[in-house]
């Protein structure tokens, strides 16, 4: 009997990530790797990206609706519920040998939790990061504290789920997965990418993603508002937002850019690029502006500045090519000058990502063939105590 591998994605930066991990567990002859999509992905407000998962050739093996139509906090703690309450059926239908999940959003947490109650082991990608600003900071432990195996990007995060008292021998620093999509990923060329998009990528431009920062009361309309007020300014600059994703207050982030879009000439608005289109987009673009994870994970390989706003990557690993400033029109602009300066694109181009090498998937597909096809998984976790100086 072939073992049951189960990997949740919910949202196109995550399936990006997963998707060359997927793609080497499925030639190992003794795994059956099992997609479930849910969340955004089955939404088409936020693009059905569940199509990006086919069109790439993989199977999905079930869909899971969860998300209601309202992105309140009240209405989050709900498609929470609805997703364990889904998921409980469908581990109990299937229930796999491991569960993989990647990262910190509120579906992973839900789906971690109702695979505990199952007793189905977990594989987490990227516990140990910090970002204060977000209720993801929460959720990244929480979801350690539930997991067996850890995958982390560097050594600091690693230290830190060993310290939130998961055993060393369970958690491997196996750099950040994003790398090896910029090394092995064929991209667009320039005409290619603009004809995709259908716009001219003539002039400068820069790549800008904008989430809520979930652990602020009401400040997206505000925020979002300053950042757009500041890309009006540059005309000689075209400023390409891909949207927010389903968090509380994502949708108004979402009507903000569109109406700014129909009225600037210099904004154009995407529901979802896709990775091969947006990596692509990052390989040409001057600048990322925002304050979305991959802002700081891939943009540093391209050489290029990233304008880091406000606290919702707090606390994160960074490279010299960060520029961090506060969610207002003057601190953007101030930043948005300094990334075009000549010595800042001269140090940008000169940084080095302290991410990895690129080598990620193979490293965590060799892990979960060890301890899966190996049986070697005690669901009876001891809590390793670190020495206290």
């Amino acid at each position: 009997m072939k073992k049951i591998i189960s990997i949740l994605t919910a949202t196109r930066a995550e399936y990006g990530l997963l998707k060359p991990i997927i793609a080497k567990l499925n030639k190992v002859e003794e795994f059956d790797v099992r997609i479930v999509a849910t969340g955004a992905h089955l939404s088409p407000e936020f693009g059905l990206t569940y199509q990006e998962i086919e069109k790439d050739g993989f199977i999905i093996d079930e869909k899971i609706e969860i998300l209601l139509s309202s992105d309140t906090p009240s209405a989050i703690s709900k498609s929470m519920g609805l997703a364990m309450i889904s998921f409980a059926e469908y581990f109990e239908k299937l229930h796999p040998d491991l569960l993989i999940v990647l990262g910190d959003r509120y579906e992973t947490l839900a789906v971690a939790t109702t695979a505990m109650n199952q007793r189905i082991p977990i594989a987490h990608l990227y516990g140990g990061e910090t970002t204060e600003g977000a209720i993801d900071e929460s959720i990244r432990h929480a979801i350690t504290k539930l997991s067996y195996l850890h995958f982390t990007s560097t050594d600091e995060y690693r230290n830190r789920v060993i310290q939130l008292g998961e055993h060393p021998g369970r958690v491997y620093n196996v750099g950040a997965i994003g790398m090896e999509n910029i090394l092995n990923e064929k991209l667009l060329l320039k005409e290619e990418l603009e004809n995709e998009l259908e716009i001219s990528l003539s002039k400068p431009y820069a790549m800008v993603t904008f989430h809520p920062v979930t652990l602020e009361n009401n400040s997206s309309e505000k925020q979002i508002e300053s950042l757009l007020e500041v890309c009006k300014e540059y005309r000689n600059l075209r400023f390409i937002f891909t949207k927010a994703n389903a968090d509380a207050e994502g949708r108004i982030i979402n009507q903000y850019i569109d109406r700014y879009a129909r009225e600037n000439e210099n904004i154009a608005s995407f529901t979802s690029l896709g990775m091969k289109r947006y990596l692509s987009a990052l390989k040409y673009c001057s600048m990322v502006i925002g304050n979305s994870s991959s802002g700081l994970l891939e943009a540093p390989s391209f050489g290029i500045p990233t304008i880091n706003i406000g606290d919702r990557q707090k606390g994160r690993l960074q490279a010299s090519s960060v520029i961090n400033c506060e969610p207002t029109q003057g601190s953007i602009r101030q930043a948005v000058n300094l990334a075009l300066s000549e010595d800042f694109i001269q140090k940008a181009n000169e940084t080095v990502n302290p991410y990895g090498n690129g080598d990620t998937s193979n490293k965590v597909v060799e892990v979960i063939k060890e301890y899966i096809i190996n049986g070697e998984i005690d669901l009876k976790k001891k809590f390793y105590d670190c020495e206290v100086e």
